[in-house]
């Protein structure tokens, strides 16, 4: 009973809300030109927007023109770009190119018809490092000197691979068959010179000089010169001494000469005035080894001219 009762009441609740709700609707003033609100971009935003979007058009206008003209400029291709072109075996470049920055490439080859030039204002410099990046090997070539620093220098034949030439800290080895030096200076040497034969230039001459010191010639074996056609000379400014600590020095000719020997003389007991000329002499040696000439007699004149042996 209680429960209806309380369904009755909610019931008529809601009527009466919903009829105040409608009295509220129907009293409110109805207008006869209702106001709309547009929706959109107008005035001088939309003047704006076109402005942009015309500036934008004719920004990408400008740089399609400078994207063209760069191509047509560079000479762009599907191979590559200019002189270079991009193969299956690397890059390939044509004509003259400079490098401000420094290039670093694996190998480098001319064209089989044409040399390979490198050109600096300054100097060319090619350096070798090793994985660490620490600098192994260098080639500089400038204006003055052409210098390698490394720890081994070669220079190799063509055919075969010969070693001509090397050197490193401890020795030069000169690997061709034949050292020759044009110079009108010859080949000055500092230190001792080791070599198992010397020999000059067919028709020319052979000289051993030093200007200001001695010359010395030394070999554990012996020493031999020999000259097969012509004379061999021997000249000093002082004292020629040939020496033999344990053996002998022989003189072996069909004729020996001594030249330049001082002549001794002597008083004979019957001078005469027509007296041929003295054409022969006797060879007289001073216990000192001096030689000298004596004119020669019907005996030995050495004893009558020794007073030569008194002033050596």
């Amino acid at each position: 009973m209680d429960r209806s009762a309380n369904l009755d009441a909610e019931e008529l609740k809601m009527t009466r809300e919903q009829y105040i709700l409608a009295t509220q609707q129907n009293s409110l003033p109805r207008t006869e030109n209702p106001q709309f609100y547009p929706v959109g971009i107008y005035g001088w935003r939309k003047r704006c927007l076109y402005f942009f979007v015309l500036l934008l058009l004719v920004t990408m206008i400008v740089n399609l023109a400078m994207t063209i003209w760069i191509l047509k400029v560079m000479n762009f291709t599907v191979d590559g770009m200019g002189n270079l072109r991009v193969t299956k075996k690397g890059i390939r470049l044509e004509g003259i190119s400079e490098f401000l920055l420094p290039l670093y490439v694996k190998e480098i080859n001319s064209r089989k018809d044409s040399p390979l030039v490198l050109q600096s204002d300054r100097n060319v410099t090619v350096n070798a490092r090793n994985h660490m990046g620490q600098l192994t090997g260098q080639l500089t070539v400038g204006a003055d000197a052409v210098e390698a620093q490394c720890k081994r220098f070669e220079v190799r034949s063509s055919e075969g691979g010969r070693v001509l030439f090397s050197a490193d800290e401890d020795e030069i080895v000169i690997g061709a068959d034949r050292l020759k030096v044009t110079g009108t200076e010859g080949a000055v040497f500092g230190h001792s010179v080791e070599t198992p034969h010397i020999r000059a230039e067919p028709s020319q001459d052979l000289k051993l000089e030093s200007p200001t010191r001695s010359l010395v010639m030394e070999a554990p074996r012996g020493v031999q010169v020999n000259a097969a056609a012509g004379d061999l000379k021997a000249t000093c400014r002082k004292e020629l001494h040939l020496q033999s600590t344990e053996g002998e020095i022989f003189l072996n000719a069909d004729t020996i000469r001594l030249g330049n020997l001082p002549v001794g003389s002597f008083s004979s007991s019957s001078p005469s005035s027509s007296a041929p000329r003295q054409t022969i002499y006797e060879l007289c040696a001073c216990p000192n080894g001096k030689l000298y000439l004596s004119p020669a007699g019907a005996g030995s004149t050495c004893q009558s001219s020794s007073n030569i042996c008194l002033w050596s």
